[in-house]
């Protein structure tokens, strides 16, 4: 899916409650797992313990953490939606995040985007915020859905 474009404030504001995407679907691996353990230290068996996990975990397998889920939706968002018209766009953080459903390594996910609000916050700044949802191919229950929080100066 080709990504839906903004033009400035007035083309973010026309999105307002309109569904974007689903994007492609991407693969997430063990391999993506293993590195965010690394990374971020988290390293708990149900992450990283494949055996263990075959045996031990509610889920037959191991799962992705739950912030690398939300981790992916930063490469999902530039699929979902282009903004055009501004000279610097920030991340200013997230509102409500939840992980309704884990995502089993070597499973399938992909986003949907709804931007819900964009407001001026002063000295020219405007806040965007967009609600992203994360689902498994296969599962009723999304992984994730978050709403994230930019900042745009026009």
């Amino acid at each position: 899916m080709a990504p839906v474009t903004a033009e400035g404030i007035e083309g973010l504001k026309d999105l307002i409650g309109q569904p974007v995407g689903p994007s492609e679907w991407r693969e997430v691996t063990q391999e993506m797992i293993d590195q965010f353990a690394e990374l971020s230290g988290d390293d708990q068996w149900i992450h990283v313990d494949v055996e263990r996990a075959k045996t031990e975990s509610p889920f037959g397998t191991t799962v992705a953490h739950g912030n690398l889920t939300l981790s992916l939706i930063d490469g999902f968002r530039k699929d979902l939606i282009q903004s055009n018209g501004f000279k610097l766009g920030v991340n200013y953080g997230w509102n409500k995040v939840r992980f309704p459903a884990p995502v089993p390594s070597g499973s399938r996910v992909r986003a949907s985007a709804e931007v819900v609000s964009v407001d001026g916050v002063g000295n020219g700044w405007w806040q965007i915020v967009t609600r992203f949802t994360i689902e498994v191919e296969g599962n009723e229950k999304p992984a994730c859905v978050a709403e994230s929080v930019g900042r745009a100066l026009p």
